[in-house]
C-alpha cells in the first residue's frame, strides 16, 4: 500500500510519545485518533481514485479531518 499523507505522527512528530501514551490511557483520545485515521484513509482513498467520491463529500471529509486534528492538538497541548 502506498504511503498515506497526513498521519498523526507526521502532523505532530514532537508529540509522538505523548500520543502513544494517550492512546493507551485516555479513551477519548483513542477514539479521536481512531476516527482521524479512518477519515484520513477515506480521503486518501478518494484522492487516489481507489474509492472516488464527489467533491462535496471529499470537502466535508477534509473539514472533519481538520476539526479532529484541532481537537487532537488541544488534548495534546493540555496533557501533562
Amino acid at each position: 500500500m502506498s504511503h498515506t499523507p497526513h498521519e498523526l505522527a507526521e502532523e505532530f512528530p514532537e508529540h509522538a510519545e505523548k500520543m502513544s501514551e494517550l492512546k493507551q490511557t485516555d479513551a477519548h483520545f483513542a477514539r479521536l485518533s481512531d476516527e482521524y485515521h479512518q477519515v484520513n484513509r477515506d480521503i486518501h482513498r478518494a484522492e487516489t481514485n481507489v474509492e472516488p467520491m464527489n467533491e462535496s463529500a471529499e470537502t466535508d471529509l477534509r473539514k472533519k479531518r481538520g476539526a479532529l486534528k484541532d481537537e487532537i492538538y488541544r488534548v495534546l497541548s493540555t496533557a501533562s
